[in-house]
């Protein structure tokens, strides 16, 4: 089982805080799942045939095209806000 201190350290580094009871049912869930990996890791495989891409993709790619009336609505767009720059909108750091 994953001790207390492994959650809080998990917790720490998502800059989550956690109370004891939701630290308590952290370790419950995340033991839980741990021990479900070691199951899996008992799983049979060497029968299974590898595919490296097991759907075929023709043309995942689409040519760039620019579409006029979104070119128009985001020029519009341009002259409504308050400061733009290079064809960006410009907005306050957040840092």
């Amino acid at each position: 089982m994953i001790s207390e201190q492994e959650v809080k350290h998990i917790a720490k580094l998502a800059r989550l805080g956690l109370t004891e009871d939701e630290i308590k049912k952290f370790q419950r869930e995340i033991s839980s799942i741990l021990d479900y990996f070691e199951k899996l890791k008992e799983v049979d495989i060497s029968e299974v045939k590898g595919e490296t891409q097991p759907i075929k993709i023709e043309e995942a790619a689409r040519e760039d095209k620019i579409n006029e009336k979104l070119k128009m609505k985001n020029e519009k767009l341009m002259k409504l806000a308050p400061e733009t720059k290079d064809g960006y909108l410009k907005v306050k750091s957040i840092f």
